[in-house]
């Protein structure tokens, strides 16, 4: 048996691993990685919260458990969202 057509994507964003260096989060067929080092919140979080990944609007991601907010822009373009203030 065959498949003539593949199933619709049901999970539009979710984490896809998480390791010591950081987490890979894929949304809409796009991968992305979000290093401890940039991103210091997930490092020592529950691993289910981080895998309770959800998406608004198809530019937000959201983590309830772990109050984290952040634009797919942020993540594509991070030069234009510096996450430590200047003096």
């Amino acid at each position: 048996m065959t498949l003539s057509m593949l199933g619709t994507n049901t999970s539009p964003a979710e984490v896809t691993n998480v390791d010591a260096h950081g987490i890979w989060v894929l949304v809409c067929d796009k991968e992305h990685f979000l290093p401890h080092e940039d991103f210091p919140w997930f490092k020592k979080a529950n691993i289910e919260d981080v895998l309770n990944l959800e998406l608004h609007h198809g530019v937000h991601l959201h983590w309830p458990a772990l109050d984290i907010d952040l634009t797919l822009d942020s993540l594509e373009n991070p030069h234009k969202y510096p996450l430590v203030a200047e003096r």
